[in-house]
């Protein structure tokens, strides 16, 4: 007796199908697992065949063959537990054939009979949404998989009642059909962010925060320590718009792959990532023995904020340029080639030196400037050429800090940038064929062609690039941001007046 049940296998973002083959021969008992499994598939048996026992079925006395096609894909993680139990349940008469012949099916189960939340729920309802096929899938990951459209979802907490399901004893409701839970509709735990209008002073550094918003670009703040560098990077996600309804499938489907969607509902505050400085270069970039996302795929559509930038290891940095400037990582290794998307917003963050105090006079070391020439050439050219905006960030006054001057909120700063960036999407829909582009993914030929620089601001920018040795990707980075500082204004013109490219300028600083 052969039965086949199907389930998929993931390869980055790409959902594959997957056939669970179950044979029932006669021979000396054994159960093989085949098709090349990892250990998490290969330990399936020892689950399943405690979790029919603790239903009261014992596995039949005869030879059984599971076979995953096909046999050439790598399979990885628990999800493949409850097809192989169907699978078998199936090949054994107990449960028609029939009824699994056009659902999907995912789960881990317990040695008592219990099915388990897997990663990865959603991609796969996708999938089978696309292929005209229903779901079966553990009942916590439910609410997850009905974000995937119009498809039927049969969801169940254990083995037991799926076997009822099907024997027609008992009936399991389509899930969909099931009232929404509108405190599931929304994050589970939204994220607090810092209100800028607990950021004492810091006006420059506010403004550049706000331009980064509004065009989406890469910031380095440069300040000594207890300067609010790391407080205003966490307020930013607090001014940038919601996700939309695209970016927001988009960012849960990374999320789902690695288990962290909260209690199934859909992200819709922007990721905000901030590893710390000792994360390697595959946690950073992705990849691992599975094959993971990393932090710039986990930040896609959000912030990736990286703290004390220098302490990281020069090569997992050096990593962050291609995918800075194409908006993706390939994970190449032996066995497997996995694309993760990877538009994140970097904002980073330093001190000037070793110390953190150079150029104060009262507390800088006796190695100064030495010291932080030492400490910024941790950073590469090319690494910092990406940054879009590079300012410094002094201490913090006492007479701010004692201020009881109000500052704007975040709730105001969020209205302008959104307005800010209608100006983008419209512009950019009458000049590119209706596609919506930030700033900062303008292409060089889109440059030209919606940044036009008079005379007088193209002779200043000749004149700072003679000067400074700028490189032609700093070039178009300065027009970027140039571009961004025009649609704060609300100055929708293609031709930049000399002032916003003055101040675009201004923010690519030299610190030492």
């Amino acid at each position: 007796m052969v039965a086949e049940v199907r389930t998929v296998a993931f390869q980055g973002m790409d959902v594959l199908d997957i056939d669970v083959q179950v044979q029932i021969a006669s021979g000396l008992p054994a159960f093989s697992i085949v098709g090349l499994a990892d250990k998490a598939v290969a330990e399936s048996k020892e689950r399943v065949r405690a979790a029919l026992h603790a239903l009261g079925l014992s596995m039949p006395p005869k030879r059984l063959t599971v076979n995953l096609a096909p046999a050439d894909v790598a399979k990885e993680g628990s999800h493949y537990d409850l097809p192989i139990a169907l699978g078998l349940l199936a090949a054994m008469e107990i449960i028609p054939k029939e009824e699994l012949a056009e659902c999907l099916v995912l789960g881990e189960l317990s040695l008592d009979g219990r099915i388990r939340e897997v990663s990865g729920v959603l991609p796969a309802a996708m999938h089978a949404n696309g292929h005209d096929l229903g779901l079966i899938c553990p009942l916590p990951c439910a609410n997850e998989a009905r974000w995937a459209g119009d498809l039927e979802i049969l969801a169940a907490d254990g083995l037991l009642p799926l076997i009822n399901h099907f024997k027609g004893t008992q009936t399991i409701a389509d899930y969909k059909a099931l009232p929404k839970d509108s405190a599931n509709d929304e994050q589970a735990s939204p994220e607090r962010y810092p209100d800028m209008a607990q950021i004492k002073g810091q006006e420059n550094a506010k403004r550049a925060l706000e331009i980064a918003a509004v065009g989406g670009h890469n910031l380095l703040m440069v300040g000594p320590p207890g300067a609010g560098k790391s407080m205003m990077a966490a307020a930013l996600p607090g001014i940038l718009p919601d996700l939309t309804a695209k970016e927001s499938l988009d960012v849960s489907m990374i999320h789902s792959l690695v288990g962290a969607l909260p209690e199934g509902g859909l992200l819709r505050k922007r990721p905000y990532r901030d590893p710390h400085h000792s994360a390697s270069q595959p946690a950073l970039i992705g990849g691992g023995q599975k094959v993971k996302p990393g932090e710039i795929s986990l930040a896609h559509n959000g912030v990736l904020f990286l703290d004390e930038l220098p302490e990281f290891q020069r090569a997992t940095l050096e990593s962050l340029r291609q995918p800075l400037e194409n908006g993706q990582t390939l994970v190449a290794r032996a066995n497997m080639h996995a694309t993760y998307p990877a538009e994140f917003q970097l904002i980073a963050a330093m001190n000037p030196c070793r110390c953190g105090y150079m150029g104060d006079a009262d507390q800088e070391c006796t190695r100064a400037p030495k010291c932080g020439q030492d400490y910024q050439n941790k950073i590469s050219g090319p690494f910092m050429d990406r940054m879009d905006i590079q300012i410094e960030v002094p201490a913090v006054s006492l007479a701010d800090i004692t201020s009881a001057r109000p500052s704007e909120d975040s709730a105001i700063i969020k209205q302008r940038v959104i307005a800010a960036r209608d100006i983008q999407y419209a512009r950019s829909e009458d000049y590119f064929n209706g596609a919506q582009i930030l700033n900062c993914r303008l292409s060089t030929a889109q440059i030209e062609q919606i940044c036009i620089l008079d005379e007088p601001s193209r002779k200043m920018v000749n004149d700072y690039a003679e000067k400074t040795k700028m490189s032609a990707r700093g070039y178009y980075r300065v027009l970027r941001v140039a571009r961004s500082i025009a649609d704060l204004y609300g100055d929708a013109d293609i031709h930049l007046k000399k002032q916003y490219v003055a101040e675009a300028l201004s923010y690519r600083r030299r610190f030492v």
